[in-house]
């Protein structure tokens, strides 16, 4: 049996526990299409990235989708490390990804997952231009 005082220590995080689930409930991410013709693009040297989607799901996880095109030897940033994790998914063209020092070629259809912290990076190692999507979950 638990005394009043033991019940009291608990109140404070009360608040959070409902407010958090309530948060995600009512600004989660709605179902929707998304049609790669209609994504903005934004443009980085020769690089392009195709913002699609960012926010919470309804179970309260964030989750960012983007699409990103690469020239040959391209790469979107150099290795790094955070805490949300990541997949991609290649779409077009040879990727070369690492992950925590070991690395390897992808082709269309194939997917990484890089867990929380490890060090990554990847880049274009085919001929002509690589396309993928990145689906980041998580926050930093």
């Amino acid at each position: 049996m638990y005394s009043r005082r033991d019940l009291s220590l608990l109140l404070p995080i009360l608040p959070i526990l409902a407010g958090t689930k309530a948060d995600a409930q009512n600004a989660a991410l709605p179902s929707k299409t998304y049609r790669f013709d209609q994504l903005e693009v934004h443009t980085s040297g020769e690089n392009q990235t195709r913002p699609v989607l960012d926010g919470d799901t309804h179970a309260g996880v964030h989750i960012e989708l983007h699409e990103t095109e690469l020239p040959p030897g391209g790469a979107p940033h150099p290795p790094h490390h955070h805490v949300h994790e990541e997949m991609i998914l290649i779409r077009e063209g040879a990727m070369e990804v690492t992950i925590a020092g070991r690395s390897a070629k992808l082709g269309p259809g194939s997917v990484a997952y890089v867990a929380s912290n490890e060090e990554h990076g990847w880049h274009n190692a085919g001929t002509t231009r690589a396309h993928y999507f990145v689906i980041a979950i998580g926050r930093d």
